[in-house]
């Protein structure tokens, strides 16, 4: 083989490679741009079957009030769900207020 053909051999295959190794980058972006979208989608989907439904029956949540703070009831099993600090600022309060509180929680009232 002649040095001239050597040259474009090692030309060809440098330059191959370095196509190749493009082509790789774009379909590992268009992979990773596919999953991100797969995962935004399912998390959309399972959000939207368990938005408002009780964690342990499985049934539909309904807002309340409760001594001035919106808490989640459960339609049939009557479990109370509490948002973050929802239950410490209620139980912060004053000791009458507590008081009324427990009662509301309970039926006593």
């Amino acid at each position: 083989m002649s040095t001239t053909e050597a040259r474009e051999n090692r030309w060809f295959r440098e330059n191959e490679r370095k196509l190749l190794e493009q082509v790789r980058r774009e379909r590992e972006q268009r992979l990773e741009a596919y999953r991100e979208e797969t995962e935004k989608e399912d998390r959309e989907r399972l959000r939207q079957a368990h938005w408002m439904r009780c964690p342990k029956c499985g049934n539909e949540m309904k807002v309340e009030q409760l001594e001035g703070i919106e808490i989640e009831r459960c339609s049939v099993c009557g479990g109370m769900f509490f948002e973050h600090n929802e239950l410490q600022t209620l139980l912060m309060r004053k000791q009458e207020n507590r008081f009324k509180f427990y009662r509301n929680i309970f039926g006593l009232d």
